[in-house]
């Protein structure tokens, strides 16, 4: 088997306007994807550019093939619509989440189709705008597609955060809710109790050890009676 899989996908929905969505994958990852607005190369990270290049206009030539197939394939089946499925939203942070801390909360969607979809970010239910990317919809084996939202936020106790997912195969906006997980402060009679089974323990360990000490200080004949000369 190959160790390593090279995909191109072409995507046409109208989440993407009349052209589509070219990407390009290796080992389930997204390399770049071409932009038919600004018909121009996008690299999932801006380093990956100097290893090597891609002319955009290869993907839209492709991408103008698909759509015509696409439609002569949609009046074959006299416009039968694909059904609908139902998004499915995870929500964790990147890093351990430690108050003050810069972190990055990320908002993953899977089971998309059709890939067209909305994806927000509420904190304290309120929108938020700043801080916020995502990635193109990366294609699956099914023939769904998964989405991937990010959040920059630096955590804090009293905020709570929800990732807004609006899909047709939802009847409704769907919200995962997130919060950072703070354990609660002890009582002091909870810290009361504690400090003394410590001591407790701490001075059974004691006189055990210094019962084992006396043990093993005793002569070893001290026990028996001296027998006559």
């Amino acid at each position: 088997s190959a160790d390593h899989i090279i995909a191109c996908g072409i995507s046409v929905s109208q989440s993407y306007g009349p052209s589509g969505q070219y990407t390009f994958e290796f080992d389930g990852d997204e390399i770049f994807y071409v932009d038919p607005k600004k018909k121009k190369t996008v690299w999932r990270l801006p380093g990956l550019s100097e290893f090597g290049g891609f002319d955009p206009q290869s993907g839209l030539r492709n991408m103008a093939v698909v759509n015509h197939t696409l439609d002569i394939l949609i009046k074959s089946s006299n416009s039968t619509a694909a059904p609908n499925k139902v998004p499915e939203v995870t929500v964790f942070p990147k890093a351990p989440v430690e108050l003050g801390q810069p972190n990055t909360l990320i908002c993953a969607v899977d089971n998309i189709f059709p890939p067209v979809i909305n994806i927000s970010w509420l904190n304290n239910g309120h929108s938020v705008t700043q801080g916020v990317s995502e990635t193109s919809f990366l294609s699956k084996k099914d023939h769904s597609f998964l989405k991937i939202s990010y959040l920059t936020f630096l955590p804090s106790a009293d905020d709570i955060y929800d990732c807004k997912v609006e899909h047709w195969g939802l009847d409704q906006p769907l919200l995962k809710h997130w919060e950072p997980e703070i354990p609660a402060p002890m009582s002091e009679l909870t810290e009361t109790v504690v400090c003394a089974l410590g001591l407790a323990v701490g001075l059974v360990g004691i006189v055990t050890g210094t019962v084992f000490i006396i043990q093993g200080l005793r002569p070893a004949g001290a026990s028996r009676h001296q027998g006559p000369l």
